[in-house]
């Protein structure tokens, strides 16, 4: 392992830049990887040797945290493309995506009322993991054809994908919740 950061996160790890990844393999690289960072195991070097130890675990960490989901995986390449996010401003997505993120808002809230919460509860989170699927099905597809234009779609995805995630993020809240009802 070289004394250097690497420049990007998919160098870090030995791997292609693309989308596509075998999340076991990223997953055994990363034990990998921290076995060869780990701060202990510079306990008895120098200070800078140790310093630049912890960066290289916190690097590691951090890469393997953004390749790991595809959400940050799909902003994380699209970055290196040199595409830009700006998370105050991005919020301009289409009227008719707008209009089922709200529906599905309502279906989730109206979760806790139903007569069989838990039924409804599996039967929303399918629908939204097998629409977060299409959506990473699409930037996946959009990212292997490295044009601007597909670029800028995929931008597009990837905010949908962020919206997606978020409602996702409440849903589980929403299922521990359930849990401790039931």
């Amino acid at each position: 392992m070289g004394s250097e950061l690497s420049r990007n996160f998919f160098e870090l790890f030995d791997l292609p830049v693309a989308f596509r990844i075998d999340r076991r393999d990223l997953a055994e690289r990363y034990r990998i990887l921290q076995g060869l960072t780990h701060p202990d195991r510079f306990a008895s070097a120098g200070d800078q040797e140790r310093r630049l130890a912890v960066q290289k675990a916190a690097q590691v960490n951090e890469a393997y945290q953004v390749l790991r989901h595809p959400l940050s995986r799909a902003r994380y390449l699209l970055e290196l493309q040199g595409v830009e996010f700006d998370d105050q401003r991005d919020t301009a997505v289409d009227p008719e995506f707008l209009m089922e993120q709200m529906e599905l808002r309502e279906a989730l809230a109206a979760i806790p009322a139903a007569a069989e919460p838990l039924q409804e509860y599996n039967a929303l989170v399918a629908r939204l993991d097998d629409s977060m699927r299409e959506l990473e099905e699409r930037v996946a597809e959009l990212l292997e054809q490295d044009t601007d234009s597909a670029r800028a779609e995929a931008r597009s995805l990837v905010l949908k994908m962020q919206f997606m995630d978020k409602l996702q993020q409440e849903a589980r809240a929403l299922e521990e919740a359930l849990l401790d009802t039931h």
